[in-house]
């Protein structure tokens, strides 16, 4: 065999090789590279929205964290200002009571006092009488000097 002509052989079926290979095999290669990048380059994409969407749900997460501290906060210093307002309260009716108390027992006081100077008065008549009948050496009728000592009474 002739070196050339091998050489020529091997440069045909190579060349035609090559053809084949261009024609069928590397476009369904190609594709399948193309889907395979499609894909990497899809999958990349949705990784950085995944990652933009973290991002915004951890700012939707803190403000809204914020918002409900700030509303636990408000709920705490109402609170507060309710409990103030309520021992005011408490205070103002604790007083009104204590004085309403400090009003009838000093109507109370008042009250015994007249008793006891009505008492008093009474039993000073009857000493004056006791006297009276003393010093007289005889009984001094009551019912028949009443007026008399009622108006001792008033003396007194």
């Amino acid at each position: 065999m002739n070196l050339n002509a091998t050489l020529f052989a091997q440069f045909v079926v190579f060349f035609i090789l090559a053809l084949f290979t261009m024609k069928f095999v590397w476009p369904p290669l190609m594709k399948v590279l193309d889907e395979r990048a499609e894909k990497i380059a899809n999958g990349l994409a949705a990784a950085d929205r995944g990652k933009a969407e973290m991002a915004a749900a951890e700012k939707r997460a803190q403000a809204e964290l914020a918002s409900a501290r700030d509303e636990g906060q408000k709920r705490i210093n109402d609170a507060e200002k309710r409990a103030q307002a309520i021992i005011e309260d408490a205070k103002k009716t604790a007083s009104d009571e204590a004085a309403r108390i400090i009003a009838a027992a000093k109507a109370d006081a008042e009250q015994q006092v007249i008793q006891a100077r009505e008492a008093l008065r009474a039993q000073v008549a009857a000493l004056a009488v006791s006297g009276a009948e003393q010093i007289l050496k005889r009984e001094v009728n009551a019912t028949a000097h009443a007026d008399l000592l009622n108006q001792l009474k008033t003396e007194l």
